[in-house]
């Protein structure tokens, strides 16, 4: 195998990885009532099978990072793998409400360490080449709504046809493959000496579980309640612990001063509020289609196919040649103004609509919203840091869009319950609960385009390639 071809053979297997990470949190939507009944989860803490993953995933992607940058990328991502195969394993054998979401835990840290580290590796294998690092990275953006759909999808069928665990299982063999190509394609890459901020790790976990379970607890025993503000409470100190641990430690996990780079505060901002507003989206739209329109396990995956379609499209096709001739500042704005079109479209929602009418138009307007915003503010913030801070800048930029989703969909779970989806089978309640939902995504979509608009500076032109490789120039 030529260095040329092994290299793109390793790119597959780097979108793999993040086909695989959006996956585990997709799959188990249309799987989610089977687990409900049959682990005795309440319409509550539901939404927990979907938080346990994305609060460890998020939590621990700054370690994952420092992980990557002090151990070596390629050794971090094969743990990564190891440790998600072993929480699959648990999360399909779980009996229990506590062990489901204890293994969901486990899969979010192996994908803390494989989401970080796969994106280092991807700059060590494009970053010297600008011409090819845009199609790399475009090619990369869309294995993550592929991942997104196809777990829907995929979720779908073996819980239509086998059972619902097999929507853990299945990462097993994949996690196998891996791990036995990756020796072979993935760059080594170098160690280098420094210690771990474990208490830094804790702390920026815990504060982040806190404030997504005080937001998810909060329509059950009340807004203005002691246990929501207390929980709350402890979250922001947890959070500013984490801050003052950053500032003060000589290797801490997160550099602070890596904010000064132009760009990575206001790129990461972006990808946090592009988070918050598509989980929600993607979520909800999911038990619409199931418990008000009454589509099957399967009809319900099958229905958001045209969107992963479209939004495939618009990553490797479409936004690489707008970046090129708009700059990345304009693609990120335009795409979460859309997304945030497609959203209040949804919101329009019925009790006895259809999806033709109710649900394709919106998705495809919303899926190109995400399209064009993903990539270049995906870019900015991993080319903003210094080279030697790849897994850390990447790390960064995981952990912004997966702590937008958790919390965005904390938030949506609130504004959604309080407005009447926790009322199962009232089918009008529901979908005034889901249009809610979907009227408070849109406007963090809007609020997104705003702060972009504001933040993100124009940058000067950069080459970097088109969807057929050519050296083009943007910014």
């Amino acid at each position: 195998m030529s260095s040329g071809s092994k290299r793109w053979w390793a790119l597959g297997l780097i979108a793999l990885a993040q086909f695989m990470v959006i996956m585990d949190t997709s799959i188990i939507g249309v799987a989610l009532p089977r687990i409900q009944a049959d682990l005795g989860f309440s319409p509550e803490n539901l939404s927990w099978v979907f938080n346990a993953y994305v609060v460890a995933f998020g939590g621990l992607l700054l370690l994952g990072g420092r992980l990557s940058d002090l151990l070596g990328a390629r050794r971090v991502f094969a743990a990564g793998w190891s440790v998600l195969l072993i929480g699959s394993a648990a999360a399909g054998l779980a009996d229990s409400v506590a062990v489901e979401l204890a293994a969901r835990a486990v899969q979010g840290a192996g994908a803390a360490l494989i989401a970080p580290s796969a994106l280092t590796l991807l700059m060590m294998l494009f970053g010297g080449e600008p011409r090819q690092l845009t199609r790399a990275l475009a090619l990369y953006g869309a294995a993550a709504p592929a991942g997104g759909t196809a777990g829907v999808f995929l979720g779908g069928v073996l819980t239509e046809y086998v059972s619902w665990p097999w929507v853990f299982y299945v990462n097993i063999p994949i996690a196998v493959l891996v791990l036995l190509a990756t020796p072979a394609l993935m760059p080594a890459g170098g160690t280098r000496r420094g210690s771990l901020d474990a208490v830094g790790a804790l702390t920026v976990t815990v504060g982040l579980g806190a404030a997504v379970y005080g937001v998810v607890r909060a329509p059950e025993v009340g807004w203005a309640s002691g246990q929501t503000w207390l929980v709350l409470a402890g979250a922001v100190v947890a959070l500013a612990a984490f801050v003052a641990i950053q500032a003060s430690r000589r290797e801490p996990l997160m550099r602070l001063s890596i904010f000064r780079a132009p760009n990575l505060a206001a790129a990461n901002i972006a990808q946090l509020l592009l988070g918050a507003a598509w989980i929600p989206m993607w979520f909800f739209l999911n038990l619409y289609l199931q418990q008000v329109l009454g589509y099957r396990a399967f009809p319900s995956g099958a229905a958001l196919l045209p969107m992963t379609i479209l939004i495939m499209i618009g990553m490797i096709a479409l936004a690489p040649r707008a970046i090129a001739r708009f700059g990345p500042k304009p693609m990120v704005v335009t795409g979460l103004a859309i997304l945030a079109v497609g959203l209040g479209w949804l919101a329009l929602v019925r009790p006895d609509g259809t999806f033709i009418v109710d649900v394709l138009p919106a998705s495809l307007v919303a899926a190109l919203g995400m399209s064009l915003a993903f990539i270049p503010s995906l870019g900015t913030a991993i080319s903003s840091a210094r080279p030697e801070e790849g897994g850390l800048a990447s790390g960064i930029v995981n952990t912004s869009y997966q702590v937008g989703s958790a919390l965005g969909l904390a938030a949506m779970t609130a504004v959604a319950s309080s407005a009447g989806a926790d009322q199962l089978g009232d089918l009008p309640a529901l979908t005034d609960g889901y249009s809610a939902a979907f009227v408070g995504a849109g406007i963090i979509a809007a609020a997104g385009a705003v702060i972009a608009g504001i933040t993100l500076r124009g940058g000067r032109r950069q080459p970097v390639a088109d969807a057929e490789g050519e050296a083009v120039k943007v910014g």
